[in-house]
């Protein structure tokens, strides 16, 4: 059967992950932690009170179909740009048929703007005024940290939600639905896929759902049908539908060449880390997932010992995601090495949770020392009080002792730096000012 024949109509010509989309919240694949009974944005949904928000996450985990829903299920107009192609004539434009909309038919207007991060300061400041104003209720999709990548008064405007990769099981079970369902899936093709090509796609896919959706559906496209006119989808099929061979080894095989990866890592064992490395690469594993774990690792178990070692890694990162297979291994291994020859400290992960716990635990509403605080707005007595500030540039070295811990944490120290590599010329700077005795 032709793809374009399916349901006699032009549906049959989208792709399936278009065709899958979900149409209310009830269909909607993951991110339960945003959208699960009685969360924030589904009773803001339910009540029609969602204000402008900002859809951040990684590709594939339904940032542009959640979008659709809110505006269908608060009936709203919906307006569709992409920030890529967008200029502010077509801002000026989407917003000029929001205000027809909401005075005419008294209806609210969405604005979807997909890859919202590359939208410029020019662009954004002629979108600011109808996000205050409510003309428009702004609903950003992007793949970027927004807090890095947007313009902060667009940010400050809006409720940030942050997408997760999808999981596994969510993936399998979207994949099951779409090769049953006859009128907007695969249903129609008869047919099945085995169990260990269903784990792969859905492993394989990151959970990216329309990478697993793109997957699924070549692989019903192209295998050849059965005598009976069934297709049978094997694992070799799914191998090359998504263009990654299964991995070589089992689960647990996988999770201890991992864990013994990590574990050489901080032990300063570049031969085992290197080894381990090379051993789930050829055994199917995503180099990004070596590249991801040994980024936290040059934070965690290097830290402030050999601040460089972060740079390294995040470098052989980027290298990797630009170069991909073969060539990205040389930089990743060289980072590896680097990562594991490091001087080694734990001290960063340590003050991290400490503060954490008194971020939790210790409530202090008004602790921030006076003369710290923004006096910007404050009356004169904050004012006043600001005169207090040492400005530590007035003082030789940069540097002047002055409480800036609040009264009850005044006398914490998070961060205590060891004797092993940076961390012994901090200890000597620390020395120098008279903070370390």
């Amino acid at each position: 059967m032709d793809l374009f024949d399916l349901n006699g109509n032009e549906e049959g010509a989208k792709p399936l992950a278009e065709r899958m989309r979900a149409n209310n919240l009830n269909e909607f694949v993951g991110q339960k932690h945003i959208v699960s009974e009685g969360s924030l944005l589904r009773r803001a949904i339910a009540t029609d009170r969602l204000g402008s928000c900002i859809f951040w996450g990684p590709p594939g985990t339904g940032k542009t179909t959640l979008a659709h829903i809110v505006a269908s299920t608060t009936h709203g107009e919906f307006i569709k740009l992409n920030a890529v192609q967008a200029g502010v004539a077509d801002v000026k434009r989407a917003v000029e048929e929001a205000k027809n909309n909401l005075k005419m038919y008294g209806k609210r207007t969405y604005l979807m703007l997909d890859e919202c991060h590359r939208f410029n300061k020019t662009q954004s400041d002629s979108l600011l005024p109808s996000i205050e104003q409510g003309t428009i209720i702004f609903i950003g999709s992007t793949t970027e940290n927004p807090y890095a990548s947007m313009t902060p008064a667009i940010v400050s405007r809006c409720r940030v939600f942050e997408f997760k990769r999808l999981s596994e099981e969510d993936i399998r079970g979207a994949l099951i639905k779409a090769l049953k369902d006859k009128r907007k899936g695969l249903g129609e093709y008869n047919a099945e896929i085995a169990d260990d090509a269903l784990s792969h796609i859905a492993r394989v896919a990151g959970g990216d759902l329309r990478s697993a959706y793109n997957a699924l559906e070549l692989a019903v496209l192209t295998t050849p049908p059965k005598a009976d006119g069934s297709i049978k989808i094997a694992l070799s099929d799914a191998e090359q539908s998504i263009q990654r061979k299964a991995m070589s080894y089992n689960e647990d095989a996988y999770y201890d060449y991992l864990s013994a990866f990590c574990k050489s890592l901080r032990g300063s064992d570049a031969n085992a880390a290197l080894y381990y490395a090379m051993r789930l690469v050829e055994g199917g594993c995503d180099p990004m997932i070596i590249a991801r774990r040994l980024a936290i690792h040059s934070a965690e178990d290097v830290g402030m010992a050999d601040p460089n070692a972060m740079v390294v890694a995040a470098s052989a990162m980027y290298i990797f995601e630009k170069t991909g297979y073969p060539e990205g291994l040389e930089p990743l291994c060289n980072a590896i090495i680097y990562v594991c020859e490091a001087p080694k400290s734990n001290t960063v992960e340590i003050a991290m949770n400490a503060a954490k716990r008194d971020a939790k635990e210790v409530r202090d509403d008004d602790g921030v020392p006076p003369y710290l605080k923004d006096n910007t707005f404050g009356d004169k007595a904050t004012k006043a009080q600001s005169a207090n500030y040492k400005y530590p540039h007035n003082y030789s070295g940069g540097y002047v002792d002055q409480q800036y811990l609040p009264d009850k944490l005044k006398d914490r120290v998070y961060y205590t730096p060891t004797e092993y590599g940076f961390e012994k010329t901090v200890r000597q700077i620390r020395r120098d000012k008279g903070k370390l005795k």
